[in-house]
Protein backbone atom coordinates (compact mmCIF):
# COMPACT_ATOMS: atom_id res chain seq x y z
CA UNK A 1 0.00 0.00 0.00
CA UNK A 2 0.88 3.49 -0.01
CA UNK A 3 0.51 5.45 3.14
CA UNK A 4 0.90 8.56 4.44
CA UNK A 5 1.45 8.98 7.89
CA UNK A 6 1.03 12.74 9.89
CA UNK A 7 3.64 13.02 12.39
CA UNK A 8 6.00 10.18 11.04
CA UNK A 9 8.54 11.81 12.83
CA UNK A 10 8.12 11.79 16.42
CA UNK A 11 8.06 8.76 18.85
CA UNK A 12 5.32 6.21 18.05
CA UNK A 13 5.09 7.54 14.07
CA UNK A 14 8.90 6.98 13.36
CA UNK A 15 8.32 2.89 14.92
CA UNK A 16 5.38 2.62 13.07
CA UNK A 17 6.93 3.97 9.73
CA UNK A 18 9.60 1.30 10.30
CA UNK A 19 7.31 -1.43 10.81
CA UNK A 20 5.65 -0.17 7.51
CA UNK A 21 8.50 -0.17 5.33
CA UNK A 22 9.66 -3.98 6.91
CA UNK A 23 6.36 -4.75 5.84
CA UNK A 24 7.59 -3.51 2.31
CA UNK A 25 4.61 -0.94 1.77
CA UNK A 26 5.70 2.62 0.43
CA UNK A 27 5.13 5.34 3.35
CA UNK A 28 5.25 8.92 3.11
CA UNK A 29 6.07 11.12 6.15
CA UNK A 30 4.44 14.88 6.90
CA UNK A 31 5.94 16.61 9.38
CA UNK A 32 7.04 20.15 9.95
CA UNK A 33 9.52 19.16 13.06
CA UNK A 34 7.61 21.03 15.96
CA UNK A 35 8.20 18.08 18.16
CA UNK A 36 9.26 15.48 15.75
CA UNK A 37 12.98 14.62 15.45
CA UNK A 38 15.21 14.58 12.15
CA UNK A 39 17.28 11.57 13.69
CA UNK A 40 13.86 9.76 14.33
CA UNK A 41 13.12 9.14 10.38
CA UNK A 42 17.32 9.26 9.22
CA UNK A 43 17.82 5.84 8.34
CA UNK A 44 14.81 5.52 6.24
CA UNK A 45 15.79 8.40 4.06
CA UNK A 46 17.81 6.25 1.59
CA UNK A 47 14.90 4.22 1.40
CA UNK A 48 13.37 4.06 -1.70
CA UNK A 49 9.62 3.35 -0.44
CA UNK A 50 10.25 6.90 1.59
CA UNK A 51 9.24 10.02 1.20
CA UNK A 52 9.76 13.17 3.59
CA UNK A 53 7.08 16.53 3.08
CA UNK A 54 7.77 19.13 5.40
CA UNK A 55 4.62 20.68 6.28
CA UNK A 56 2.51 21.79 8.82
CA UNK A 57 -0.66 19.78 8.34
CA UNK A 58 -3.34 22.32 10.40
CA UNK A 59 -2.46 24.28 7.02
CA UNK A 60 -2.63 21.44 4.55
CA UNK A 61 -1.94 17.60 3.85
CA UNK A 62 -0.35 17.42 0.15
CA UNK A 63 -0.20 13.97 -1.67
CA UNK A 64 -0.86 14.18 -5.70
CA UNK A 65 -0.58 10.52 -5.58
CA UNK A 66 -2.82 8.07 -5.28
CA UNK A 67 -3.20 7.22 -1.47
CA UNK A 68 -4.63 3.86 0.07
CA UNK A 69 -4.09 5.00 3.91
CA UNK A 70 -3.88 7.66 6.22
CA UNK A 71 -2.15 7.61 9.52
CA UNK A 72 -3.08 11.02 11.11
CA UNK A 73 -0.45 10.92 14.37
CA UNK A 74 0.37 14.68 14.43
CA UNK A 75 0.19 15.97 17.44
CA UNK A 76 2.47 17.27 20.71
CA UNK A 77 1.54 14.74 23.10
CA UNK A 78 3.62 15.06 26.25
CA UNK A 79 2.39 17.95 28.91
CA UNK A 80 5.45 19.94 28.44
CA UNK A 81 5.27 20.15 24.42
CA UNK A 82 1.48 20.99 24.53
CA UNK A 83 1.43 23.60 27.27
CA UNK A 84 4.47 24.92 25.23
CA UNK A 85 1.90 24.37 22.25
CA UNK A 86 -0.76 25.47 23.07
CA UNK A 87 -2.51 26.57 19.65
CA UNK A 88 -0.46 24.54 17.66
CA UNK A 89 -1.60 21.51 19.59
CA UNK A 90 -5.98 22.66 19.11
CA UNK A 91 -4.76 23.21 15.51
CA UNK A 92 -2.90 20.12 14.92
CA UNK A 93 -6.30 17.91 16.97
CA UNK A 94 -9.12 20.20 14.82
CA UNK A 95 -7.59 21.46 11.33
CA UNK A 96 -4.88 18.94 11.42
CA UNK A 97 -7.62 15.90 11.46
CA UNK A 98 -9.71 17.44 8.99
CA UNK A 99 -7.34 17.93 6.24
CA UNK A 100 -6.11 14.21 6.58
CA UNK A 101 -10.01 13.12 7.01
CA UNK A 102 -10.55 15.16 3.30
CA UNK A 103 -7.42 13.36 1.83
CA UNK A 104 -8.53 10.36 2.83
CA UNK A 105 -11.67 11.23 1.62
CA UNK A 106 -10.62 12.30 -2.27
CA UNK A 107 -8.69 9.23 -2.43
CA UNK A 108 -11.24 6.66 -0.89
CA UNK A 109 -8.58 5.37 2.01
CA UNK A 110 -8.85 4.33 4.78
CA UNK A 111 -8.13 6.74 7.83
CA UNK A 112 -7.16 5.68 11.49
CA UNK A 113 -6.63 8.39 13.91
CA UNK A 114 -3.97 8.03 17.22
CA UNK A 115 -6.50 9.41 19.77
CA UNK A 116 -5.25 8.80 23.79
CA UNK A 117 -6.42 7.98 27.08
CA UNK A 118 -6.26 11.44 27.71
CA UNK A 119 -9.96 11.52 26.62
CA UNK A 120 -10.81 9.75 29.59
CA UNK A 121 -9.53 12.81 31.45
CA UNK A 122 -9.04 11.76 35.38
CA UNK A 123 -10.97 8.91 35.35
CA UNK A 124 -13.67 8.25 37.91
CA UNK A 125 -13.56 4.63 36.61
CA UNK A 126 -10.80 2.42 37.14
CA UNK A 127 -9.57 0.48 34.32
CA UNK A 128 -10.81 2.57 31.56
CA UNK A 129 -13.31 1.32 29.07
CA UNK A 130 -13.90 2.92 25.44
CA UNK A 131 -17.66 3.05 26.57
CA UNK A 132 -16.33 5.64 29.45
CA UNK A 133 -16.91 9.19 28.27
CA UNK A 134 -14.56 10.51 30.75
CA UNK A 135 -13.77 13.29 33.21
CA UNK A 136 -12.47 16.54 31.25
CA UNK A 137 -11.27 19.63 32.58
CA UNK A 138 -12.92 21.61 29.67
CA UNK A 139 -10.36 24.68 30.14
CA UNK A 140 -8.00 23.72 32.28
CA UNK A 141 -3.99 23.67 31.46
CA UNK A 142 -4.49 19.62 29.76
CA UNK A 143 -7.22 20.66 27.73
CA UNK A 144 -5.62 21.63 24.91
CA UNK A 145 -4.60 18.37 24.57
CA UNK A 146 -7.46 16.55 26.33
CA UNK A 147 -9.95 17.74 23.66
CA UNK A 148 -8.46 18.67 20.94
CA UNK A 149 -8.27 14.50 20.64
CA UNK A 150 -11.62 14.23 21.69
CA UNK A 151 -13.02 16.50 18.61
CA UNK A 152 -10.80 14.88 16.20
CA UNK A 153 -12.63 11.19 17.50
CA UNK A 154 -15.95 13.19 17.16
CA UNK A 155 -14.92 14.73 13.34
CA UNK A 156 -13.65 11.50 12.58
CA UNK A 157 -16.95 9.80 13.56
CA UNK A 158 -18.43 12.03 11.73
CA UNK A 159 -16.91 11.31 8.32
CA UNK A 160 -17.76 7.74 8.99
CA UNK A 161 -21.77 8.19 9.49
CA UNK A 162 -21.64 10.85 6.61
CA UNK A 163 -19.42 9.62 3.89
CA UNK A 164 -18.99 5.79 4.70
CA UNK A 165 -15.47 6.89 5.50
CA UNK A 166 -13.41 3.44 6.32
CA UNK A 167 -12.64 4.95 10.00
CA UNK A 168 -10.53 3.43 12.85
CA UNK A 169 -9.64 5.26 16.23
CA UNK A 170 -6.88 3.89 18.96
CA UNK A 171 -6.80 5.00 21.73
CA UNK A 172 -3.32 4.87 22.85
CA UNK A 173 -2.25 4.55 26.46
CA UNK A 174 1.16 5.17 28.02
CA UNK A 175 4.07 4.08 25.89
CA UNK A 176 7.24 4.20 26.31
CA UNK A 177 10.70 3.01 24.56
CA UNK A 178 13.47 3.39 22.21
CA UNK A 179 13.73 7.17 20.66
CA UNK A 180 11.52 9.12 23.41
CA UNK A 181 13.18 12.29 23.73
CA UNK A 182 15.09 12.62 27.69
CA UNK A 183 13.27 15.99 27.63
CA UNK A 184 10.27 14.95 26.72
CA UNK A 185 8.74 15.61 29.97
CA UNK A 186 6.59 11.80 31.10
CA UNK A 187 7.47 9.98 33.61
CA UNK A 188 9.81 7.10 32.13
CA UNK A 189 12.28 9.11 30.52
CA UNK A 190 12.97 11.89 33.05
CA UNK A 191 13.23 9.53 35.82
CA UNK A 192 15.71 7.10 32.95
CA UNK A 193 17.61 10.79 32.14
CA UNK A 194 17.58 12.01 35.75
CA UNK A 195 19.24 8.65 36.92
CA UNK A 196 21.69 8.03 34.10
CA UNK A 197 23.19 12.14 35.01
CA UNK A 198 23.03 11.04 39.16
CA UNK A 199 20.42 13.98 39.33
CA UNK A 200 17.62 13.84 41.56
CA UNK A 201 14.58 11.53 40.10
CA UNK A 202 11.63 14.26 40.37
CA UNK A 203 8.06 12.69 41.50
CA UNK A 204 5.03 14.70 41.46
CA UNK A 205 2.96 14.90 44.24
CA UNK A 206 3.76 12.08 46.63
CA UNK A 207 4.03 9.57 44.14
CA UNK A 208 0.81 7.56 44.95
CA UNK A 209 -0.89 8.28 41.23
CA UNK A 210 -0.61 5.34 38.99
CA UNK A 211 0.13 4.51 35.43
CA UNK A 212 0.39 1.81 33.29
CA UNK A 213 3.02 1.49 30.76
CA UNK A 214 2.98 -0.25 26.89
CA UNK A 215 6.55 -1.47 25.69
CA UNK A 216 6.15 0.49 21.90
CA UNK A 217 6.90 -2.90 19.87
CA UNK A 218 3.46 -3.76 21.39
CA UNK A 219 2.00 -0.54 21.05
CA UNK A 220 3.16 -1.01 17.22
CA UNK A 221 1.99 -4.71 17.44
CA UNK A 222 -1.33 -3.35 17.81
CA UNK A 223 -1.82 -0.36 15.67
CA UNK A 224 -0.80 -2.33 12.55
CA UNK A 225 -3.80 -5.62 14.02
CA UNK A 226 -6.34 -2.60 14.19
CA UNK A 227 -5.37 -1.09 10.48
CA UNK A 228 -6.16 -4.84 9.12
CA UNK A 229 -9.19 -5.27 11.34
CA UNK A 230 -12.90 -4.58 10.07
CA UNK A 231 -13.72 -2.60 13.12
CA UNK A 232 -13.78 1.72 13.57
CA UNK A 233 -13.17 1.55 17.38
CA UNK A 234 -12.20 3.68 19.31
CA UNK A 235 -9.96 0.50 20.49
CA UNK A 236 -7.83 0.92 23.75
CA UNK A 237 -4.09 -0.07 23.00
CA UNK A 238 -1.80 -0.06 26.41
CA UNK A 239 -0.74 -2.54 29.41
CA UNK A 240 -3.27 -2.99 31.66
CA UNK A 241 -0.59 -3.39 34.68
CA UNK A 242 -1.17 -0.75 37.25
CA UNK A 243 1.86 0.55 39.49
CA UNK A 244 2.43 3.74 41.12
CA UNK A 245 4.78 6.54 39.79
CA UNK A 246 7.05 6.25 43.08
CA UNK A 247 7.03 2.92 42.49
CA UNK A 248 8.21 3.49 38.79
CA UNK A 249 11.07 5.67 40.18
CA UNK A 250 12.19 3.36 42.48
CA UNK A 251 11.89 0.56 40.00
CA UNK A 252 14.07 2.80 37.34
CA UNK A 253 17.14 3.63 39.71
CA UNK A 254 17.46 0.14 40.96
CA UNK A 255 17.49 -0.88 37.26
CA UNK A 256 20.14 1.65 36.62
CA UNK A 257 22.13 1.16 39.89
CA UNK A 258 21.75 5.03 40.09
CA UNK A 259 22.27 6.65 43.32
CA UNK A 260 20.20 9.09 42.77
CA UNK A 261 17.98 10.72 45.60
CA UNK A 262 14.35 11.01 45.12
CA UNK A 263 12.19 14.18 45.43
CA UNK A 264 8.56 15.76 45.81
CA UNK A 265 7.49 18.41 44.18
CA UNK A 266 3.87 19.68 43.77
CA UNK A 267 1.22 17.54 42.09
CA UNK A 268 0.21 20.05 38.43
CA UNK A 269 -3.10 20.92 38.00
CA UNK A 270 -5.41 18.15 36.91
CA UNK A 271 -3.06 15.65 36.64
CA UNK A 272 -4.69 12.06 36.63
CA UNK A 273 -5.21 10.35 39.49
CA UNK A 274 -4.90 6.98 38.11
CA UNK A 275 -4.54 5.21 34.46
CA UNK A 276 -5.33 2.13 33.31
CA UNK A 277 -7.03 0.49 30.11
CA UNK A 278 -9.21 -2.18 29.78
CA UNK A 279 -8.00 -4.14 26.71
CA UNK A 280 -10.60 -6.64 26.45
CA UNK A 281 -11.88 -4.91 23.12
CA UNK A 282 -8.26 -5.69 21.70
CA UNK A 283 -8.20 -9.04 23.05
CA UNK A 284 -11.42 -10.26 21.31
CA UNK A 285 -11.77 -8.01 18.19
CA UNK A 286 -7.81 -8.20 17.44
CA UNK A 287 -6.50 -10.72 19.58
CA UNK A 288 -3.78 -8.61 20.71
CA UNK A 289 -2.48 -8.13 24.19
CA UNK A 290 1.25 -6.77 25.56
CA UNK A 291 3.90 -9.52 25.43
CA UNK A 292 6.80 -7.18 26.72
CA UNK A 293 6.41 -6.99 30.52
CA UNK A 294 8.20 -3.33 32.12
CA UNK A 295 11.41 -4.97 33.31
CA UNK A 296 12.41 -6.51 30.28
CA UNK A 297 11.18 -2.89 27.91
CA UNK A 298 12.66 -0.16 30.73
CA UNK A 299 16.43 -2.45 30.18
CA UNK A 300 16.09 -2.22 26.75
CA UNK A 301 15.02 1.93 27.02
CA UNK A 302 17.59 2.31 29.49
CA UNK A 303 20.03 0.55 27.25
CA UNK A 304 19.32 2.94 24.33
CA UNK A 305 19.40 6.26 26.07
CA UNK A 306 22.79 5.35 27.52
CA UNK A 307 24.04 4.79 23.65
CA UNK A 308 22.22 8.04 22.43
CA UNK A 309 21.90 10.63 24.96
CA UNK A 310 25.35 11.60 25.87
Amino acid sequence: MKILITGGAGFIGSHLIEALLNADHFVICVDNFITGLEENIAPFRKNANFELVTKDISKEVPANEKIDYVLSFASPASPVDYMKHPIETLKAGAFGTYNALELALKHKASFLLASTSEVYGDPEVNPQPETYWGNVNSIGPRSVYDEAKRFAEAVAFAYLRKYSLDVKVVRIFNTYGERMRSVDGRAIPNFIDQALKGDELTVYGDGSQTRSFCYVADMIRGILKLMESEGAGPINIGNPVEMTVLALAKKIKEITKSASSIVFKDLPVNDPKQRRPDITKAKNELAWRPEVDLDEGLKRTIEWFKKNNK
